[in-house]
């Protein structure tokens, strides 16, 4: 018997298509006890330990046999090396994409990213400063596959925002080494990297080693145990966000190739069984054309087996009344990767309000987003981008409040702080305020 992938066909005008529907949304992002255990476990014992539980973790989990941890650091001449050997038309590939992901983010940061003051009338200055991250880690995959796009995304804005010191942690079986991501390592700016994964590179960078340093934030993604350890360390360091699995949502009016929207399903669908690919549509008949492209194309797919399972389990293809409806079911799913695959996407895109990333007219596949168009490719997912967005320059910054009260100025706010701190039962605070006021008033007793 062949595979087949045949994704849960739903018509919105039927009786029991809520139900259907919530059903195929779900999924549940707890982690198995036992992966939340050995979590805490590794972070203790990192945590308490430092090299040497990081040394002995990575020599059990990925058989990489170190003499100590700095055996495991990268050097900067081994970055460049990458680069330098890479072919031509892959390294021309790589540079072109941290090209156009570096122009993008160096955009974002001069529209959002700079500090800001006004002084009043009576010279009283008000503002916000806005300043980097000393030191960030960045995690990249490195199990099954190796992921430099991962580099860039996570690393560039990193640079772009200000950032002194960014820190890879990538885990490498076996103690290979993908080029490719030590490449894009060097083209990224990348300041340290070790060849340590897992909840054990999460929790060096956490609470830092002799070797490895503490970090302000993590980003990146990874399997369960790394999502469990990030959550687990938040609140000593900050996090992106917890990444769940991949999602692509395909609004689609009949206009597009069916085999262009059958493959930008596929390509989501590739990453694992649970990640989700769904298409709203108007059109019965487009329906059919997608299903039989499905049909044609997945025995040509290396990772066929991913695809059916992930499209059998997860996937959907939903006849809307009209693509207004189809619309506002993409913002009750508020999908990572949204592509508007319309003759007329600008029509559509002002409906369209919860997204990690919108992907405009026919020709905007979501892969060319992964790789090169600019836009971060860490995106919210299940139905985070209703409260989160994608990960940019601002998740490597942070903002202080600037405040210089001149005299005349102290005058009225002192009343009223000390008005209100009095009403608050807050003493101190009243008389702080009333300290500066000009005369300044007896002491009140308390109420």
């Amino acid at each position: 018997m062949g595979l087949h992938a045949k994704p849960l066909q739903l018509n919105t005008a039927d009786a029991g298509f809520e139900a259907a529907f919530a059903a195929r949304l779900h999924w549940s992002a707890d982690t198995d006890a036992a992966i939340e255990q050995r979590v805490a476990d590794i972070l203790a014992d990192v945590q308490k330990h430092g090299d040497a539980a990081v040394l002995e973790y990575t020599q059990r989990f990925d058989g990489l046999q170190a003499p100590d941890v700095q055996a495991l650091e990268i050097t900067q001449a081994e970055l460049q090396v990458a680069l330098d050997s890479l072919p031509a038309v892959q390294r021309e590939a790589l540079q072109a994409a941290a090209s156009r992901v570096r122009q993008y983010h160096e955009a974002q940061k001069k529209a959002s990213g700079e500090s800001w003051s006004y002084r009043d009338e009576d010279g009283t200055l008000l503002g916000q400063k806005v300043t980097p991250l000393d030191r960030v880690g960045i995690y990249v995959p490195g199990g099954k596959a190796a992921y430099p796009s991962s580099v860039l995304m996570n690393a560039i804005p990193a640079h772009v925002a200000g950032v002194q010191e960014i820190i890879m942690v990538v885990p490498t079986p076996a103690g290979v080494r993908n080029p490719l991501v030590l490449a894009a390592a060097c083209v990224a700016g990348v300041s340290r990297a070790f060849t340590v994964g897992g909840a054990q590179a999460v929790a060096a960078l956490a609470y830092g080693t002799a070797t490895i340093p503490k970090v302000d934030k993590i980003t990146g993604p990874g399997n369960a145990y790394v999502a469990s350890a990030k959550k687990r360390v938040f609140g000593t360091v900050g996090i992106d966000m917890i990444a769940g699995p991949s999602e692509i949502l395909v609004l689609a009016d009949g206009s597009t190739p069916a085999e262009w929207v059958a493959m930008d399903l596929f390509s989501q669908a590739e990453h694992d069984e649970l990640a989700q690919s769904i298409l709203l549509c108007p059109d019965a008949s487009y329906i059919a054309e997608v299903q039989a492209a499905i049909d044609r194309l997945l025995p040509t797919m290396p990772r066929r087996e991913i695809i059916a399972k992930s499209l059998n389990d997860r996937g959907a293809l939903i006849l809307t009344r009209n693509m207004e409806e189809a619309c506002a079911i993409s913002n009750r799913i508020a999908p990572e990767h949204l592509e508007v695959s319309s003759s007329e996407p600008h029509r559509w895109e002002p409906l369209l309000r919860h997204a990690g990333a919108i992907f405009l007219g026919a020709f905007t596949s979501e892969s060319l987003g992964d790789y090169c168009a600019g836009p971060n490719h860490v995106l919210p997912t299940s139905g985070t981008a209703r409260f989160s967005s994608p990960l940019g320059v601002y998740d490597f910054q942070k903002r202080s409040s600037l405040i210089e009260v001149s005299e005349a100025g102290a005058q009225p706010l002192g009343r009223i702080a000390a008005e209100l701190a009095y009403g608050e039962g807050l003493q101190a605070h009243a008389r702080a305020a009333e300290l500066r006021l000009n005369p300044v008033p007896p002491m009140r007793e308390p109420t």
